[in-house]
């Protein structure tokens, strides 16, 4: 734990180093959707089809590399637009405890939902989006709150399920053409990752003693 002594301890909720490294994570993620949007322009304008070549196609060897690749494409605009803003604000708070622990979170994040999707889904589908990613930061949160227990961490994902909550039944199987697997494990590779990149509390060797007066009454 890093103590900055202008502002404060930058993992403590309130502090001036807090709200500093929330907003430059604000900042770093709403760069990145403009960076998805210029893939999907380049994509429709130019005719890549990339949703295809590059896609989780299930259960076959040429859409393995999609578990990689998907969760920068889109089937479309409006698909896009509908992850944008839940990305951006998610992604912040994820993104606020620590670059480091950011990017090997959203690795794990984008393994276990990419391959989940590729064993379970359905071998005529091809899938894309970045919903898997946005629902593993939803877990990531949460769990992120009872094993660190952060206070703040609820209070985000309390918001978010109070903006989206509707949406949070995406991790249920239906008729529609989502894939629900993706957002499943996308969640459980969450829950994953904020265990395996947990922030330990430093040892304290006196915790386990009672301190007593030695003055008499």
């Amino acid at each position: 734990m890093t103590l900055h002594p202008t502002g404060g301890d930058p993992d403590r909720f309130g502090t001036e180093a807090f709200y500093a490294s929330l907003g430059r994570a604000f900042v770093a993620m709403c760069a990145v959707v403009p960076f998805l949007f210029l893939i999907e322009a380049l994509d429709q304008g130019l005719g890549f089809g990339l949703d295809v070549a590059a896609g989780i196609i299930p259960q076959r060897v040429q859409g393995l590399d999609g578990v990689f690749f998907s969760p920068f494409l889109h089937h479309g605009f409006d698909h896009l637009y509908s992850n944008s803003i839940p990305l951006i604000l998610l992604g912040t708070f994820v993104l606020a405890a620590g670059t480091r622990r950011f990017l090997w979170s959203t690795l794990v994040i984008i393994l276990v939902s990419g391959l989940g999707v590729w064993f379970t889904g359905s071998p005529n589908s091809v899938v894309v989006g970045a919903s898997g990613v946005i629902f593993g930061y939803l877990g990531l949160l949460f769990t992120r709150g009872v094993v660190e227990r952060s206070w703040w961490n609820f209070g985000v994902v309390l918001l978010v399920g109070l903006l989206y909550g509707w949406q949070l039944l995406g991790i249920l199987p239906t008729d529609e053409r989502i894939s629900w697997q993706g957002h499943l494990f996308g969640l459980l590779g969450g829950v994953v990752a904020a265990i395996l990149f947990r922030r330990r509390r430093p040892y304290d060797p006196y915790r386990e003693y009672r301190v007593e007066s030695t003055l008499t009454p």
